[in-house]
């Protein structure tokens, strides 16, 4: 006679365990999306997003141009301070594993109005990002084949950005059809896209270690003499130039943002988010530091103009250069998906508490596909809005990669901030035989909240060589990342609070049928 399997027997088998929908009932929602996700495409969501490929060669050109082969340097920061809080959202994944995880945790730890504030914040720059991504694909595809150089012939001033608007909206057209047919369709294509990419960015890494020509202490000394005579020296510099490694290490969170969709997400969600960050920062770093070690001239001005893209092709020759820029471009669309994803379930996840206008559209779900199909088509719109709004700007990558980062960062901050004032306060509990930080919540809490602030001041620096780097100057474009987070954030949070907060609630449709 055969036992019966247990609750933990189905949990290691990848089923859905009784407890999976607990949080929900907790929030005061019924389960609408089908569970159908497993380890391996929560740990892919978190790490397409992060996107190693993508990052690495879409800013390695900035990094470079503004702190030399040192800014290296920037990548093991970055990865510590986002390990801080990527920690802290551990323990909420393993509590709150929900769609739209940044806005129900800044909910449940700072209450309905910073609940509202971080989710707007994250909305917004999920489009932004959605836009960002797209532009990579303008770095890579015209160094594989001038074919795709649409636009002019890539010498006038504005072909570059024309040319990346045609394909960025191309990209976002084909990841919102994707997204709107069902998350299976995008998990399997995600998973695809992963595997790929892991493959291909372990694979470049050997090419490359196989062609060094200079040791790493060469390479992580070298400033090009950057920053002499400005008033921090190669520190401003260096300053300027994490841009390019804080572009790459955040959106770990999408792991727990597909948690509704997701076979026992309290325990999967928390070890893809930490998975997904650590080998981001192990594979990505190591890209980075053999590529410096091996490119044929380190002073070459190439570096800054052609990024990682130029290194591979001169290192590896044309041939197998352009096979790994082809994975590049994998890695660049299904970043694109991953992002769109978690917007998706982001704006479901608002507009189910009917804190979005037509909140019941928005959140009603495609009996067909079992997806909410209307954000889908909403951030695709939006984010091809965004492009063509930018299309006549040269300095259009670093301009949106910019902001998109900044508002990201602060989004993060609406939940590490009221989390960090509930552990002060003692109110804040771990889940039961959950992960945890134990006696550590505290201090890394801490050094969570300090990283982002500072991060995020950073990032917005009016610096005129990122927000207005052509002339002529101005005012506006150089404090374009305060004015423009400031008014997505005060606007905003005016329409809420003298619109929004007098309808906020669970829709009766969305409602949990038990208290």
């Amino acid at each position: 006679m055969t036992a019966e399997p247990t609750g933990q027997d189905r949990q290691d088998a990848g089923e859905g365990a009784p407890h999976d929908d607990d949080s929900l009932a907790e929030l005061g929602y019924r389960p609408e999306l089908k569970r159908t996700l497993g380890n391996f495409h929560t740990f892919a969501a978190g790490i397409s997003y992060i996107s190693i490929l993508t990052g690495t060669f879409q800013l390695f050109y900035f990094g470079i141009a503004f702190g030399g082969p040192a800014y290296w340097w920037s990548w093991p920061m970055v990865f510590a301070g986002q390990l801080m809080v990527a920690l802290c959202f551990c323990e909420l994944a393993a509590r709150y594993p929900v769609a739209g995880s940044v806005y129900n945790w800044a909910k449940k730890m700072g209450g309905p109005h910073v609940g509202w504030l971080g989710g707007w914040m994250m909305m917004t720059a999920t489009m932004v990002t959605l836009s960002a991504v797209a532009l990579a694909y303008q770095i890579t595809l015209p160094q594989i084949d001038p074919w795709f150089q649409f636009v002019g012939d890539g010498s006038g001033e504005n072909d570059a950005a024309a040319n990346a608007v045609l394909l960025g909206t191309v990209l976002i057209l084909f990841s919102t059809l994707v997204n709107a047919f069902g998350v299976q369709l995008m998990a399997r294509i995600n998973s695809a896209g992963v595997f790929i990419e892991l493959i291909a960015a372990v694979a470049l890494i050997i090419f490359l270690a196989a062609n060094i020509t200079r040791g790493p202490g060469t390479v992580l000394t070298d400033t090009w003499g950057l920053g002499a005579g400005d008033t921090l020296g190669y520190f401003g510099a260096f300053l300027t130039a994490s841009l390019a490694s804080a572009y790459v290490m955040y959106g770990f969170d999408t792991a727990s943002s597909l948690g509704e969709e997701s076979h026992n997400p309290s325990r999967n969600a928390p070890r893809a988010i930490l998975r997904a960050l650590i080998a981001s920062f192990v594979i990505g770093g190591l890209i980075l530091l053999f590529a410096l070690m091996a490119v044929p001239d380190l002073q070459s001005e190439e570096l800054a103009t052609g990024g990682l893209q130029y290194v591979v092709l001169e290192t590896l020759g044309s041939t197998i250069g352009e096979i790994f820029l082809w994975c590049v471009v994998v890695a660049i669309t299904v970043c694109v998906l991953a992002v769109q994803a978690a917007g998706i379930r982001l704006m479901f996840a608002m507009a189910r508490d009917n804190n979005l206008p037509a909140g019941s559209a928005l959140a009603r779900v495609s009996p067909r596909f079992r997806t909410p199909v209307i954000p889908a088509v909403v951030i695709g719109v939006v984010g091809v809005v965004i492009l063509v709004v930018n299309i006549n700007q040269p300095q259009i990558f670093s301009v949106i990669t910019s902001i998109a980062i900044i508002m990201i960062y602060v989004a993060y901050l609406m939940v590490t901030t009221p989390m960090l004032i509930q552990r002060l306060r003692g109110k804040w509990q771990p889940r039961e035989g959950a992960f945890s930080l134990g006696r550590f919540g505290l201090p890394i809490n801490i050094l969570a909240v300090l990283w982002g602030a500072a991060m995020s001041l950073n990032l917005a620096w009016p610096r005129a060589d990122v927000y207005n780097a052509t002339g002529p100057q101005h005012w506006y474009l150089r404090w374009g990342a305060f004015l423009f987070v400031g008014i997505v954030a005060l606007g905003g949070f005016a329409y809420y609070w003298f619109v929004q907060r007098h309808r906020t609630g669970v829709l009766a449709e969305h409602r949990a049928d038990v208290p």
